[in-house]
């Protein structure tokens, strides 16, 4: 028997197939094959019909996936010359007039040969963050692995204030880092950001071999992957007395960041909340120096639904789990940014990864 998050999953997916207009949906995305399955592998594809899903695979990991689907009401399949032309056989085997698949995840030369495939036999639409938007709204076990994720990456912080000093490199600290992720037995989610002085001004710096000076801030952004789930944050660390100028940017990027959290509740449209960090920062000056969007939702990648800018179209629901990062950077001199990882909940929201003491601003 499929486990039940799973088993809900699909369930969900199958009851909105006439709401998206199909009778099957063809899944490409490996993330979202994780999600619907509970199982990741390699050259995998979904075909998920209104009464029968088909793992789709080759003769490298048939017999894996077998072996880790056995018992689950999924059926696996084997392709033998092509994959498109087994995913429109078990479409069309099963009574599918119109066949779903993620146009956001199929390049141009596999639409053709799905489309060549499907030829008269089946309609082909195209489908934009259906599952995605499955996704974006986490159940209980999601919320756990996410904030098991947080503990984790909060005391990657404390761990690695202990070595922000002047005279060590970014590069050093990128060293620390890597230490820090194997004695927690997890995976980074993405390439950490380390950069100091005037590297803070790029939103995402590389890394480089420029060494911490006195009186410059050092930006940090890393998430961890625990239990396939992530984390994303960013704290700020300065090397001794902070200027006028790096303290009110500091200040009022906080109370941003604050007046987003407040903004946050189930219906609001996520353009808004990212609006309403920008008109904090305007009454302060510095809306001009704020150029990106205002977060992300985070899960089973760092970057999912929904979106929270200014073109944004998503509406916020409970359970989603989102970033508030607002940051101005100022090039040649510095960059400030906070990042935050809030849980939406009925009334408002919740901040998962709180205000830890490890040493950052």
């Amino acid at each position: 028997m499929i486990p039940r998050p799973v088993e809900d999953r699909l369930a969900k997916l199958r009851s909105f197939l006439p709401t998206l207009g199909v009778d099957a949906v063809f899944v490409s995305n490996l993330v979202n094959i994780r999600y619907l399955t509970g199982h990741s592998a390699e050259d995998a594809w979904l075909l998920v019909t209104s009464r029968k899903v088909f793992y789709i695979t080759d003769f490298r990991y048939y017999e894996l996936v077998s072996k880790a689907l056995k018992g689950r009401a999924i059926e696996v399949v084997k392709f033998g010359d092509s994959l498109f032309g087994t995913v429109i056989e078990l479409a069309v085997g099963g009574k599918a007039k119109v066949l779903g698949f993620e146009e956001n995840h199929l390049t141009y030369y596999q639409f053709g040969r799905l489309k060549s495939f499907a030829g008269n036999k089946i309609k082909l639409k195209g489908l934009s963050g259906a599952i995605e938007a499955l996704r974006a709204v986490k159940a209980q076990a999601e919320l756990l692995a996410i904030r098991e994720a947080i503990k984790v990456n909060l005391r990657g912080f404390a761990f690695i204030g202990k070595f922000i000093k002047p005279g060590i490199s970014e590069r050093d600290i990128l060293y620390n880092f890597q230490d820090f992720i194997k004695q927690e037995q997890v995976e980074f989610a993405f390439p950490p950001i380390v950069a100091s002085g005037p590297n803070s001004a790029y939103p995402h710096a590389r890394v480089t071999e420029r060494k911490l000076r006195a009186s410059e801030p050092v930006l940090l952004d890393f998430g961890v992957e625990k239990n396939g789930y992530k984390s994303d944050l960013t704290r700020m660390f300065f090397l001794g007395k902070m200027p006028d100028s790096f303290k009110k940017s500091l200040l009022a990027i906080r109370g941003a960041q604050e007046a987003a959290f407040q903004k946050i509740r189930p219906g609001v449209p996520a353009k808004v909340v990212d609006a309403t960090a920008r008109e904090y920062l305007e009454k302060h000056g510095l809306a001009r120096y704020f150029g990106h969007s205002l977060g992300h939702g985070v899960g089973l990648d760092t970057h999912e639904m929904p979106r929270l800018s200014t073109k944004s179209g998503d509406d916020l629901l409970e359970n989603m789990v989102v970033t508030i990062e607002p940051g101005v950077y100022f090039p040649g001199r510095y960059g400030v940014r906070l990042e935050e990882m809030v849980l939406i909940t009925k009334n408002g929201c919740e901040v998962l990864s709180g205000y830890r003491d490890n040493g950052s601003l």
